[in-house]
This record gives C-alpha cells, structure tokens and sequence, in this order.
C-alpha cells in the first residue's frame, strides 16, 4: 500500500535575516495549506526550524503561531525540532506548543516505517569541533530500530545524514562542521544495518539534494523561505513524498526538483 507524505521544513517564521525571508513566512504557510487541501496526503511531516530565533519571548509566540497554523491541516502531523527551535526553547516547550512527545519514535504506515529520529538539534557552540553533538541515548536508540526494523524504513531527521559537501551553499560552504553530527560517520553505520531498504530525508541545509551512501539514498529538501537559490525570491518549498516499491519525491515551489528511485537492501563493499 502506498503511502503519500506532504514534507515541509526550514519555515523561519519570524524576521528576516541574511537569505531567509521570515517575514513572508506565514503567507506562503497558507498556500501550503491550499496544496495540503487539494493533495490529501496520509500524513505530514514538519522538519524542524519553524522560526528563527530572537530571545525566548518572542520564540515562545512563533512557535504558537505554527502550532496553531499545522492545527488547521486536518491531516496527522509529526514535527522534529531544529536548532532554532531549540536556541531558546526546550524540547518541554516545543513539546508544549506543538501537543505531541518530540522523542524518537517509529510510525507504521502501509509497508513501510517511519523513523523519526528527533536526535540533538542543539549546536553546541563550546566544542571546538562545533556542530551538532548526539545525546547518549540517540545513536544506540537508531541503531536498535535499524536493526530490529521489519519493513523498509524512511528515517527522517533535521540535519542530513549523509556527510555531503557543502560547496555552493550559503550556509555552509565555509562551515562545513555545522551542516552534520559529529559522529555522522556511526550514524551511517547504524543505519546500514537495517535488513531492509533505507531512506532518509532532512532539512537544514537549504537545498534540494540527493547522495547515495552504502546503497542508502538521502535526500535533504528546500526551506520555504530561504533565497540564495531563487534569485532573492523565497523559494516557497514544500514537498510530496511517495512510498510504495519505487520512492517518488517532488518539490514544488520556485526550486522545483523532482527524483524517483527503487530502493534496495544491498550494500556496498567497504572502501579499500
């Protein structure tokens, strides 16, 4: 049975900084809301950074904002926080704001699961290695559900798992350390022993793209308000993902992309 997820992230309500327009964040929210209507997806994911920080006040009313904006879809709807969800608010208050435990979890839909893997999305600013450092239990949690996994799995997380480059992006081009998890390579262990085919989306990054590591293909998907790549415009991204024998992901919005794969439980040969 097929199943069809309507993904949004990146949203930065709030003010506009640097490339993000978060003004007109709430306006574009709307269409999304329009699209949600006329697509009717099984679910809804939100991944992370719905604003972007200022102190904890005024986070504290952007993220009820959002909250009660997802509260009209109609649609099951499951959130992961980003680090700026997180600069001034806990996972308690976003859990708070939103209505639903932000802990890993694992969702069953049709022949497939859904790995929310809702790992540390704090930096960590005093680590010379800066980044994002894992809680203790996050990566053990992922690698018991890999392994014990009994159909394919999407694991979908903020930030990217695949340890791409950064060459080209705003963001993170000279910062290369903040676009991934310290221990990113024991993360892609983990997940590479999963019996079955893996998937894996994320945000954070600001672009639509694509790798393949160790036969597990990773997707990261365009922020709805970010403009590096559109020209000064807001790129007004949101996605569709389908699940069955084939994965088929599109992005709409002014950074169009569109991929469609058939997965695969085959792994690679480990590197010479």
């Amino acid at each position: 049975m097929s199943v069809r997820i309507g993904i949004i992230t990146d949203i930065h309500h709030g003010p506009s900084t640097e490339t993000k327009a978060g003004s007109s964040a709430l306006g574009l929210l709307g269409q999304f809301a329009d699209f949600i209507a006329e697509e009717q997806p099984d679910l809804i994911l939100d991944m992370g950074d719905r604003i972007s920080d200022v102190d904890a006040m005024t986070d504290l009313r952007h993220e009820t904002q959002i909250a009660e904006f997802f509260g009209t879809l109609g649609a099951p709807t499951y959130h992961l926080c980003g680090n700026h969800d997180r600069d001034h608010l806990s996972v308690s208050d976003n859990e708070a704001i939103l209505g639903q435990q932000l802990s890993s979890q694992v969702v069953d839909v049709g022949d497939w699961q859904i790995v929310l893997w809702r790992a540390n999305a704090k930096m960590d600013f005093s680590d010379e290695r800066y980044g994002f450092p894992l809680n203790d239990d996050d990566l053990p949690w992922l690698a018991s559900t890999m392994r014990s996994a009994t159909k394919p799995c999407l694991v979908v997380s903020h930030v990217p798992l695949s340890g791409h480059g950064q060459i080209g992006n705003y963001y993170f081009e000279n910062q290369e350390a903040f676009s991934r998890y310290q221990a990113d390579a024991a993360v892609r262990d983990a997940l590479a022993l999963c019996p079955h085919p893996v998937a894996c989306i994320a945000g954070h990054v600001h672009w639509n793209t694509v790798t393949v590591v160790n036969g597990i293909y990773h997707f990261t998907q365009q922020s709805l308000t970010e403009t590096f790549a559109t020209q000064g415009q807001p790129a007004s991204a949101w996605g569709m993902l389908e699940l069955d024998e084939t994965v088929n992901w599109q992005v709409f919005g002014r950074d169009p992309f569109a991929f469609s794969m058939t997965p695969t439980a085959t792994r690679w040969m480990p590197p010479r």
